[in-house]
């Protein structure tokens, strides 16, 4: 185990004692509330897990490097993040999926572009933010967004 996993259970340890101490009817409680709730997500957990097997059955990790690997371009990052923009998937799915996408030899510019410009740029949920906050804010606020998810996904490139 890495030294940041074993910090955070530390961490996390450390408070549950402390709120099991402070109010443990409280913390039974919430144990009870949130135990329900992982029954809840289980199908979904379950359905996110067959959706990136069926996505890297049909994108075998030698395509995914091909198109995605080592030489990715910037042709290549500017598609995964149009992609990212008309994808409408909740992050903890993308994750996972990006995780894989990264296993099966993508780089991780692309991945990342993909990833930021899916929770930053909605272009599915274009037509309520522009009925929500108008079309200029809209467009601004999405054209800045997909602009520095680009700038993100190069820095994270340098930096990884």
């Amino acid at each position: 185990m890495d030294p940041f996993t074993l910090v955070f259970w530390l961490v996390t340890v450390i408070w549950f004692i402390v709120s099991i101490i402070k109010d443990k009817k409280k913390t039974l409680s919430s144990i009870k509330m949130s135990s329900g709730m992982m029954k809840h997500m289980a199908g979904e957990i379950i359905g996110i897990l067959f959706l990136i097997g069926i996505i890297l059955t049909f994108l075998p990790p030698e395509t995914i490097k091909e198109y995605a690997g080592q030489s990715s371009s910037l042709i290549t990052t500017l598609i995964f993040a149009l992609v990212g923009c008309i994808t409408l998937i909740p992050a903890f799915v993308a994750f996972p999926l990006a995780g894989s996408l990264v296993n099966a030899g993508a780089s991780i510019v692309p991945v990342v572009a993909f990833l930021t410009t899916l929770t930053m740029v909605g272009i599915v949920t274009f037509p309520l933010e522009k009925k929500e906050f108008g079309t200029k804010f809209t467009l601004i606020r999405n054209s800045l967004s997909f602009v520095f998810a680009i700038v993100i996904a190069l820095i994270m490139g340098v930096a990884l």
